[in-house]
C-alpha cells in the first residue's frame, strides 16, 4: 500500500466514525425509554450527614432519590430531576454557568429546570425545597 492509500484509507476511517457518532445523537433518547422524574416527593437531608455536607458550601451538588439537590452561588437550595431529558444520563450543576449540564451532550437547563431546546425541549422537575436548622426538606 502507497502512502496515497494508505491516507484515503484513514480517511474513510475517520468518516465512518463520524457518521456512527452523528447517528447516535438524535432528538430522542438513545439510552432507552425515558426515565420518569420521581413523583410525590418529600424526604429531608439532614445537612450535618457526611453524604450531605457538600451541600454546606455554595456551588455543590449531591443526587439524592432521582433528583439532584444544588447550592447556587447565592446560597439558595434548588432541586431538580437528575436524569438529563434527552440522554438519560445524569446532569451536574454547574453553579458559575447557573445551569445544570449533561456531560454526555451538552444539553443544558436553568437552575428552574427549564432545557435551553437546543438538544430537547423537555424540562427537568422542579421540586420545593425548606430548610429548618440543618434539615433540607425537598418536596412536590
Amino acid at each position: 500500500m502507497d502512502r496515497k492509500e494508505f491516507l484515503a484509507s484513514i480517511g474513510m476511517g475517520a468518516v465512518s466514525v463520524a457518521v456512527f457518532n452523528c447517528i447516535g445523537c438524535s432528538k430522542s433518547p438513545t439510552s432507552g425509554p425515558l426515565i420518569p422524574a420521581p413523583t410525590n416527593v418529600d424526604f429531608t437531608l439532614d445537612l450535618t450527614s457526611s453524604a450531605n455536607t457538600s451541600l454546606n458550601t455554595n456551588g455543590n451538588y449531591i443526587y439524592a432519590n432521582g433528583i439532584i439537590v444544588a447550592r447556587t452561588t447565592a446560597g439558595e437550595y434548588i432541586a431538580v430531576s437528575q436524569t438529563c431529558r434527552h440522554e438519560n444520563t445524569n446532569v451536574i450543576y454547574r453553579a458559575n454557568n447557573h445551569q445544570f449540564y449533561c456531560q454526555r451532550h451538552g444539553a443544558t437547563y436553568s437552575e428552574t429546570g427549564v432545557s435551553a431546546g437546543i438538544e430537547t425541549n423537555l424540562p427537568l422537575t422542579k421540586y420545593n425545597t425548606q430548610l429548618t436548622g440543618t434539615n433540607l426538606r425537598i418536596f412536590s
